[in-house]
């Protein structure tokens, strides 16, 4: 259910949220910014990936949450969640402020707005922002969105915050998205070929498609759209530094929720990810785990055991 009305919200002790993508980063520094207006203080930001997060204890009596998966784990007292990823969880303890159709960031500056805190130059990134998680691709603006949503991707969360110093309104017209659209309109091109044709099944409604240039999730969009491949869901692999695979899902008709939720993943309906076991290492080996996953029938008597997939809500890790 969606707040309307301001409520008399609990002074936090910090503001949580996720690392990987443009919405955490914007929500993240506009509940900062709420909280100084209500409060007259600027509480820390702390910012975490998806299996960071699962992993980090809980230990503070108040505190503002944003962009991560709601659970019992966050129905807390004098806690703020502030969320727009699918959850079967009620709200008992803590308030919730969620609508699926609305990103995290928007959630946030409507709170702001409440405040007085809105401005022209806000309206302008909080709009982008949520083109790019929703993935709204029907908006006349949905590349220059990308372009926004991919300056978090390509430079990381915390040098993007040390370069703008905190300040959101110094990322409208930055000159770094002339790189992002550059990048776009060469790379992506080339990225899309390659995909084509590096593609493999892992079941009859699921495959896996390579990538080694561009922008993922766009080349991925396109293909779907184009019914390039016989395959109502596509996977593409990420092994990040530490070894762990992540897998991301993505659909036109709300099948990659339902595959994410086959390996213990989530997401949205169209845009959904999973973490694999530690123990797959290699992509051939995720490859084969996958398959192993999604054809249980036809691999009962080879599969090998693996521990249970951790869950993921961010499928836009490697966006």
């Amino acid at each position: 259910m969606v707040k309307k009305v301001m409520l008399s919200l609990p002074k936090p002790e910090l503001i949580l949220t996720h690392e990987s993508d443009l919405d955490g980063l914007v929500s993240g520094l506009l509940l900062q910014r709420l909280a100084q207006k209500l409060f007259n203080y600027i509480p820390r930001l702390e910012a975490y990936h998806y299996d960071n997060w699962r992993q980090r204890p809980l230990r503070e009596a108040a505190a503002w949450a944003t962009d991560f998966y709601f659970d019992e784990r966050l129905d807390r007292p004098n806690w703020v969640v502030v969320d727009h990823h699918p959850t079967a969880t009620p709200a008992k303890n803590a308030l919730l402020i969620h609508d699926i159709n609305k990103s995290a960031s928007l959630l946030a500056y409507e709170l702001c707005q409440e405040q007085g805190l809105g401005s022209p130059q806000l309206d302008r990134l909080v709009r982008y922002s949520n083109i790019a998680d929703l993935f709204l691709h029907d908006d006349p603006d949905f590349l220059l969105a990308t372009d926004y949503a991919n300056l978090v991707k390509s430079y990381s969360f915390w040098n993007l915050h040390a370069l703008i110093d905190g300040e959101l309104e110094r990322l409208i017209d930055h000159p770094l998205l002339e790189v992002m659209a550059a990048k776009r309109k060469v790379e992506d091109p080339l990225g899309l070929k390659w995909s084509q044709t590096n593609v493999v099944a892992l079941s009859p409604s699921v495959g896996f498609v390579d990538t080694i240039i561009g922008n993922t999730n766009l080349i991925i969009h396109q293909m779907l759209v184009a019914k390039a491949t016989p395959y109502t869901v596509l996977i593409t692999l990420f092994r990040k530094g530490n070894g762990v695979i992540i897998a991301s899902l993505r659909s036109r008709n709300g099948e990659a929720l339902q595959v994410a939720s086959a390996l213990h993943g989530g997401g949205h309906p169209n845009a959904a990810g999973a973490t694999l076991p530690r123990g797959v290492q290699r992509i051939p080996d995720a490859l084969d785990y996958l398959r192993k996953v999604l054809n249980p029938t036809a691999t009962a008597r080879t599969a090998e055991p693996f521990n249970s997939l951790e869950s993921l809500f961010d499928s836009f890790e490697q966006r």
